[in-house]
């Protein structure tokens, strides 16, 4: 599995609509998100802003130390906020194409499975693969 490239192309990222591969650690890489309940609450929080249609997240992981997220924005909005919002060490890659897409997604999902979390991709429960089979398995069932 290749690591897809980091940072943006400053010139790309004034476009109206955008798509980015991000990714943003833990304060010195600590294992802050490993639990169940901090977990949980980010991707509650990533509920609610995907719930006012800001941004899209198409897929994401959140492992114990660090969380990718293969998300669209619209640049519909402007906020005028001129400070920093991530640490240093955030990092982004605008996806232009279908095939830059798909390899970031398949770079999501395998994370868990290359730090040995899990076997398969769809078993590790803090990711939007997990999520999407559960969401079709209910669907199957009901």
């Amino acid at each position: 599995m290749a690591k897809p490239a980091r940072n943006s192309i400053p010139s790309a990222i004034l476009s109206n609509s955008r798509t980015f591969f991000v990714t943003s650690k833990t304060v010195s890489g600590r294992a802050l998100l490993q639990t169940q309940r901090n977990a949980m609450l980010l991707i509650d929080v990533m509920r609610s802003y995907t719930a006012t249609a800001e941004f899209k997240i198409h897929d994401f992981v959140i492992m114990p130390d660090h969380v990718h997220f293969l998300i669209t924005v619209s640049g519909v909005k402007e906020y005028g906020y001129a400070r920093d919002i991530w640490q240093r060490g955030f990092s982004e890659v605008r996806v232009d194409d279908r095939k830059s897409f798909l390899a970031h997604r398949v770079y999501i999902e395998q994370n868990p499975v290359k730090a040995g979390f899990v076997e398969r991709a769809e078993d590790f429960p803090y990711s939007s693969i997990f999520l999407r089979r559960q969401k079709a398995a209910a669907a199957k069932a009901g």
